[in-house]
């Protein structure tokens, strides 16, 4: 956290992201606004911090049994160059626990189907923005005890075999790598199927540089206090299976079932903050 820092993007004061003793509020961070309002739709205490760029801050509780927590919801945008300055701004004001509620392609065909969710355990770094901090060699990599929470959270939930967690990928065209617009059509035609024989389970746009910047944050948090540290993770719902994507009624199936799986998620992690694996 920066004392000093003030955000250009967003509406926000590090006392916005107090909360959970010293761990700070569990912050979900979907893509797009609307996702955003509509997981906040979920929390106890309402409060909303309106940003004229569209990355509301939404801020409450997530109240379950014996469980309170405080909790964030706030827009990364779309790709990674908007997640970038949207996180910093976050990890700056005190953000330590950041989860990506998000949307994806399958990329394998016959297993990831529709309705299906994918927790990631890393991204292939086919982007950008993340170039600019560290070499391309270094991976985007998941918080191991993320990654555990969202596991735990789907068998209580009971998703059974709709939940597959492994290697997603991020990338900056969606029309040119994806959907195979532009000139460029065999090239990233073939690159995509070199994905998908490496067994890559979805595709999407942000992850990668979630992972990457949380985990230089965490390097820097911890030499200071090694139990301070910034945890990252990523649940994507499939949304498409080639181009084209769900109608809006199954958009928000979908987006109800990986909001349950993502608030879960944070229940998990709550209930074992004094026993995580990053404490070792």
């Amino acid at each position: 956290m920066d004392k000093n820092f003030k955000p250009e993007h967003i509406n926000a004061t590090h006392d916005d992201f107090m909360g959970n003793d010293n761990v700070g509020r569990y912050i979900f961070f979907p893509g797009s606004d609307s996702r955003a309002k509509s997981i906040s739709e979920r929390f106890k205490n309402l409060k909303v911090k309106q940003s004229s760029r569209g990355h509301n801050l939404y801020m409450g509780e997530i109240v379950d049994a014996n469980q309170k927590i405080d909790v964030a919801s706030i827009s990364s945008g779309m790709g990674t160059p908007s997640l970038d300055i949207i996180l910093n701004e976050v990890l700056k004001l005190g953000g330590k626990r950041i989860l990506r509620v998000g949307s994806s392609g399958s990329l394998q065909h016959d297993r990831v189907k529709l309705g299906h969710m994918v927790i990631a355990t890393a991204s292939v770094r086919d982007e950008g923005a993340s170039r600019c901090y560290v070499p391309l060699e270094y991976p985007a990599v998941a918080s191991i005890d993320m990654v555990e929470a969202s596991i735990k959270a789907a068998k209580k939930l009971n998703f059974k075999n709709r939940v597959h967690s492994g290697i997603i990928h991020s990338k900056d065209s969606l029309y040119g790598r994806e959907f195979e617009e532009g000139p460029m059509k065999i090239e990233n035609t073939r690159y995509m199927k070199i994905l998908m024989d490496a067994g890559v389970l979805a595709s999407e746009m942000e992850a990668s540089m979630l992972f990457t910047l949380s985990s230089l944050y965490d390097n820097e948090i911890s030499k200071k206090n090694n139990k301070e540290r910034v945890l990252s993770g990523a649940v994507c719902m499939i949304i498409s299976a080639g181009p084209g994507f769900v109608d809006e009624k199954t958009m928000k199936t979908y987006t109800n079932e990986i909001t349950d799986l993502a608030i879960h998620t944070f229940l998990e992690l709550n209930k074992n903050e004094k026993n995580l694996l990053i404490s070792i």
